[in-house]
């Protein structure tokens, strides 16, 4: 009986202990299937947050002038229309506006990334008796607003005199020699050629980052063969940033993109497309001229021929995102930005 009893209470104890792994396994599927509940949930809610504004611009930019005031019409139109971007494309002047942003943009994005590289690399690899101050003042200058600077800037570019030497033959001549560099890319390229540019003092932060995380055995192994430090810089760090360049690249195309204060101090007639955006509305009567537009109609087209602007000025970057999305998320780590 006894050995019954023994074996009946150790039968009794399994079954309870492999209860109590079914009841854990089972806590635990809970919780994986609520975790990733959550995380679907939440991906598409933020997914819905940044999606929609563009969505709706779609929406808006292929409506026609019937769909506007028709309230059974939330999402799709109805009467499909692409006049929107062809008054928009007109509004804009929008090769122009392209091919003026492409100057300015194009040679300022490649002297911004490869100063701020080289000045990144100074920061993260030379010894110095100032570096750190130099650097504090530098992440100072991140958070400095550019308003507080543009009107000395805007003086000194109105009256470019390029080492002074204008002034010194002002001596000969009776009156100083200089240019007038206002409605041109050149103050972009100037900033950007001395570490002012926009964002510069950013990029420089990320660039510092990442080359402070590459191993000094590289630099010592250069210096074995015979490299100096322009050398290696070139040779060997440039080529082992590629994620820091591709980063910091997209980031500057954007912001140059994207500028408006300082393209609109700087440019009177070659107008940048961020500036010519905000004059869109204004140049509304350009299409009622060429079209024969009532001014009902151009007021009922306001809000479509906007958004189709919107819509064209951003899908630039729309595509330049898609094609270096990959590159950029694979170079957020090692690009130091968070440490």
């Amino acid at each position: 009986m006894k050995n019954v009893k023994s074996l009946s209470m150790s039968y009794i104890g399994k079954r309870l202990n492999v209860n109590e792994v079914t009841k854990s396994v089972a806590k635990k599927r809970l919780f994986i299937v609520l975790k990733k509940v959550f995380l679907y949930a939440f991906v598409i809610c933020m997914s819905y947050i940044l999606l929609y504004p563009i969505l709706f611009l779609i929406s808006n930019a292929l409506r026609s002038k019937e769909d506007l005031f028709d309230p059974s019409v939330i999402w799709i139109p109805k009467h499909i229309t692409f006049s929107n971007f062809e008054y928009a494309n007109v509004l804009l002047s929008y090769p122009t506006a392209i091919k003026n942003t492409l100057l300015m943009l194009i040679p300022s994005v490649i002297i911004q990334t490869f100063i701020s590289m080289m000045v990144g690399y100074g920061f993260a690899r030379f010894r110095f008796a100032e570096r750190e101050i130099l650097f504090t003042i530098l992440l100072f200058t991140i958070v400095v607003p550019l308003q507080t600077i543009i009107v000395p800037l805007y003086v000194k570019f109105r009256y470019f005199d390029f080492l002074y030497i204008g002034k010194l033959l002002g001596f000969i001549t009776g009156k100083p020699l200089t240019v007038n560099l206002l409605d041109t890319p050149w103050p972009f390229y100037i900033l950007n050629l001395f570490g002012m540019g926009i964002r510069s003092s950013l990029y420089i932060f990320v660039f510092r980052q990442f080359f402070r995380n590459m191993p000094v055995e590289l630099e010592e192994a250069a210096k074995i063969d015979g490299c100096g430090p322009f050398s290696t810089f070139i040779r060997i760090m440039v080529p082992n940033a590629t994620g820091a360049i591709i980063t910091v690249m997209l980031f500057s195309i954007v912001w140059h993109w994207n500028d408006y204060y300082v393209s609109a101090m700087f440019y009177n007639e070659n107008l940048p497309i961020s500036v010519m955006l905000t004059v869109l509305n204004n140049r509304m009567s350009m299409i009622q001229d060429a079209y024969n537009f009532s001014s009902e109609d151009i007021y009922l087209m306001g809000s479509t021929v906007l958004e189709a602007g919107c819509l064209m000025v951003i899908l630039p970057l729309i595509v330049i995102y898609i094609i270096g999305q990959r590159y950029f998320t694979e170079s957020i780590e090692r690009t130091g930005i968070v440490g």
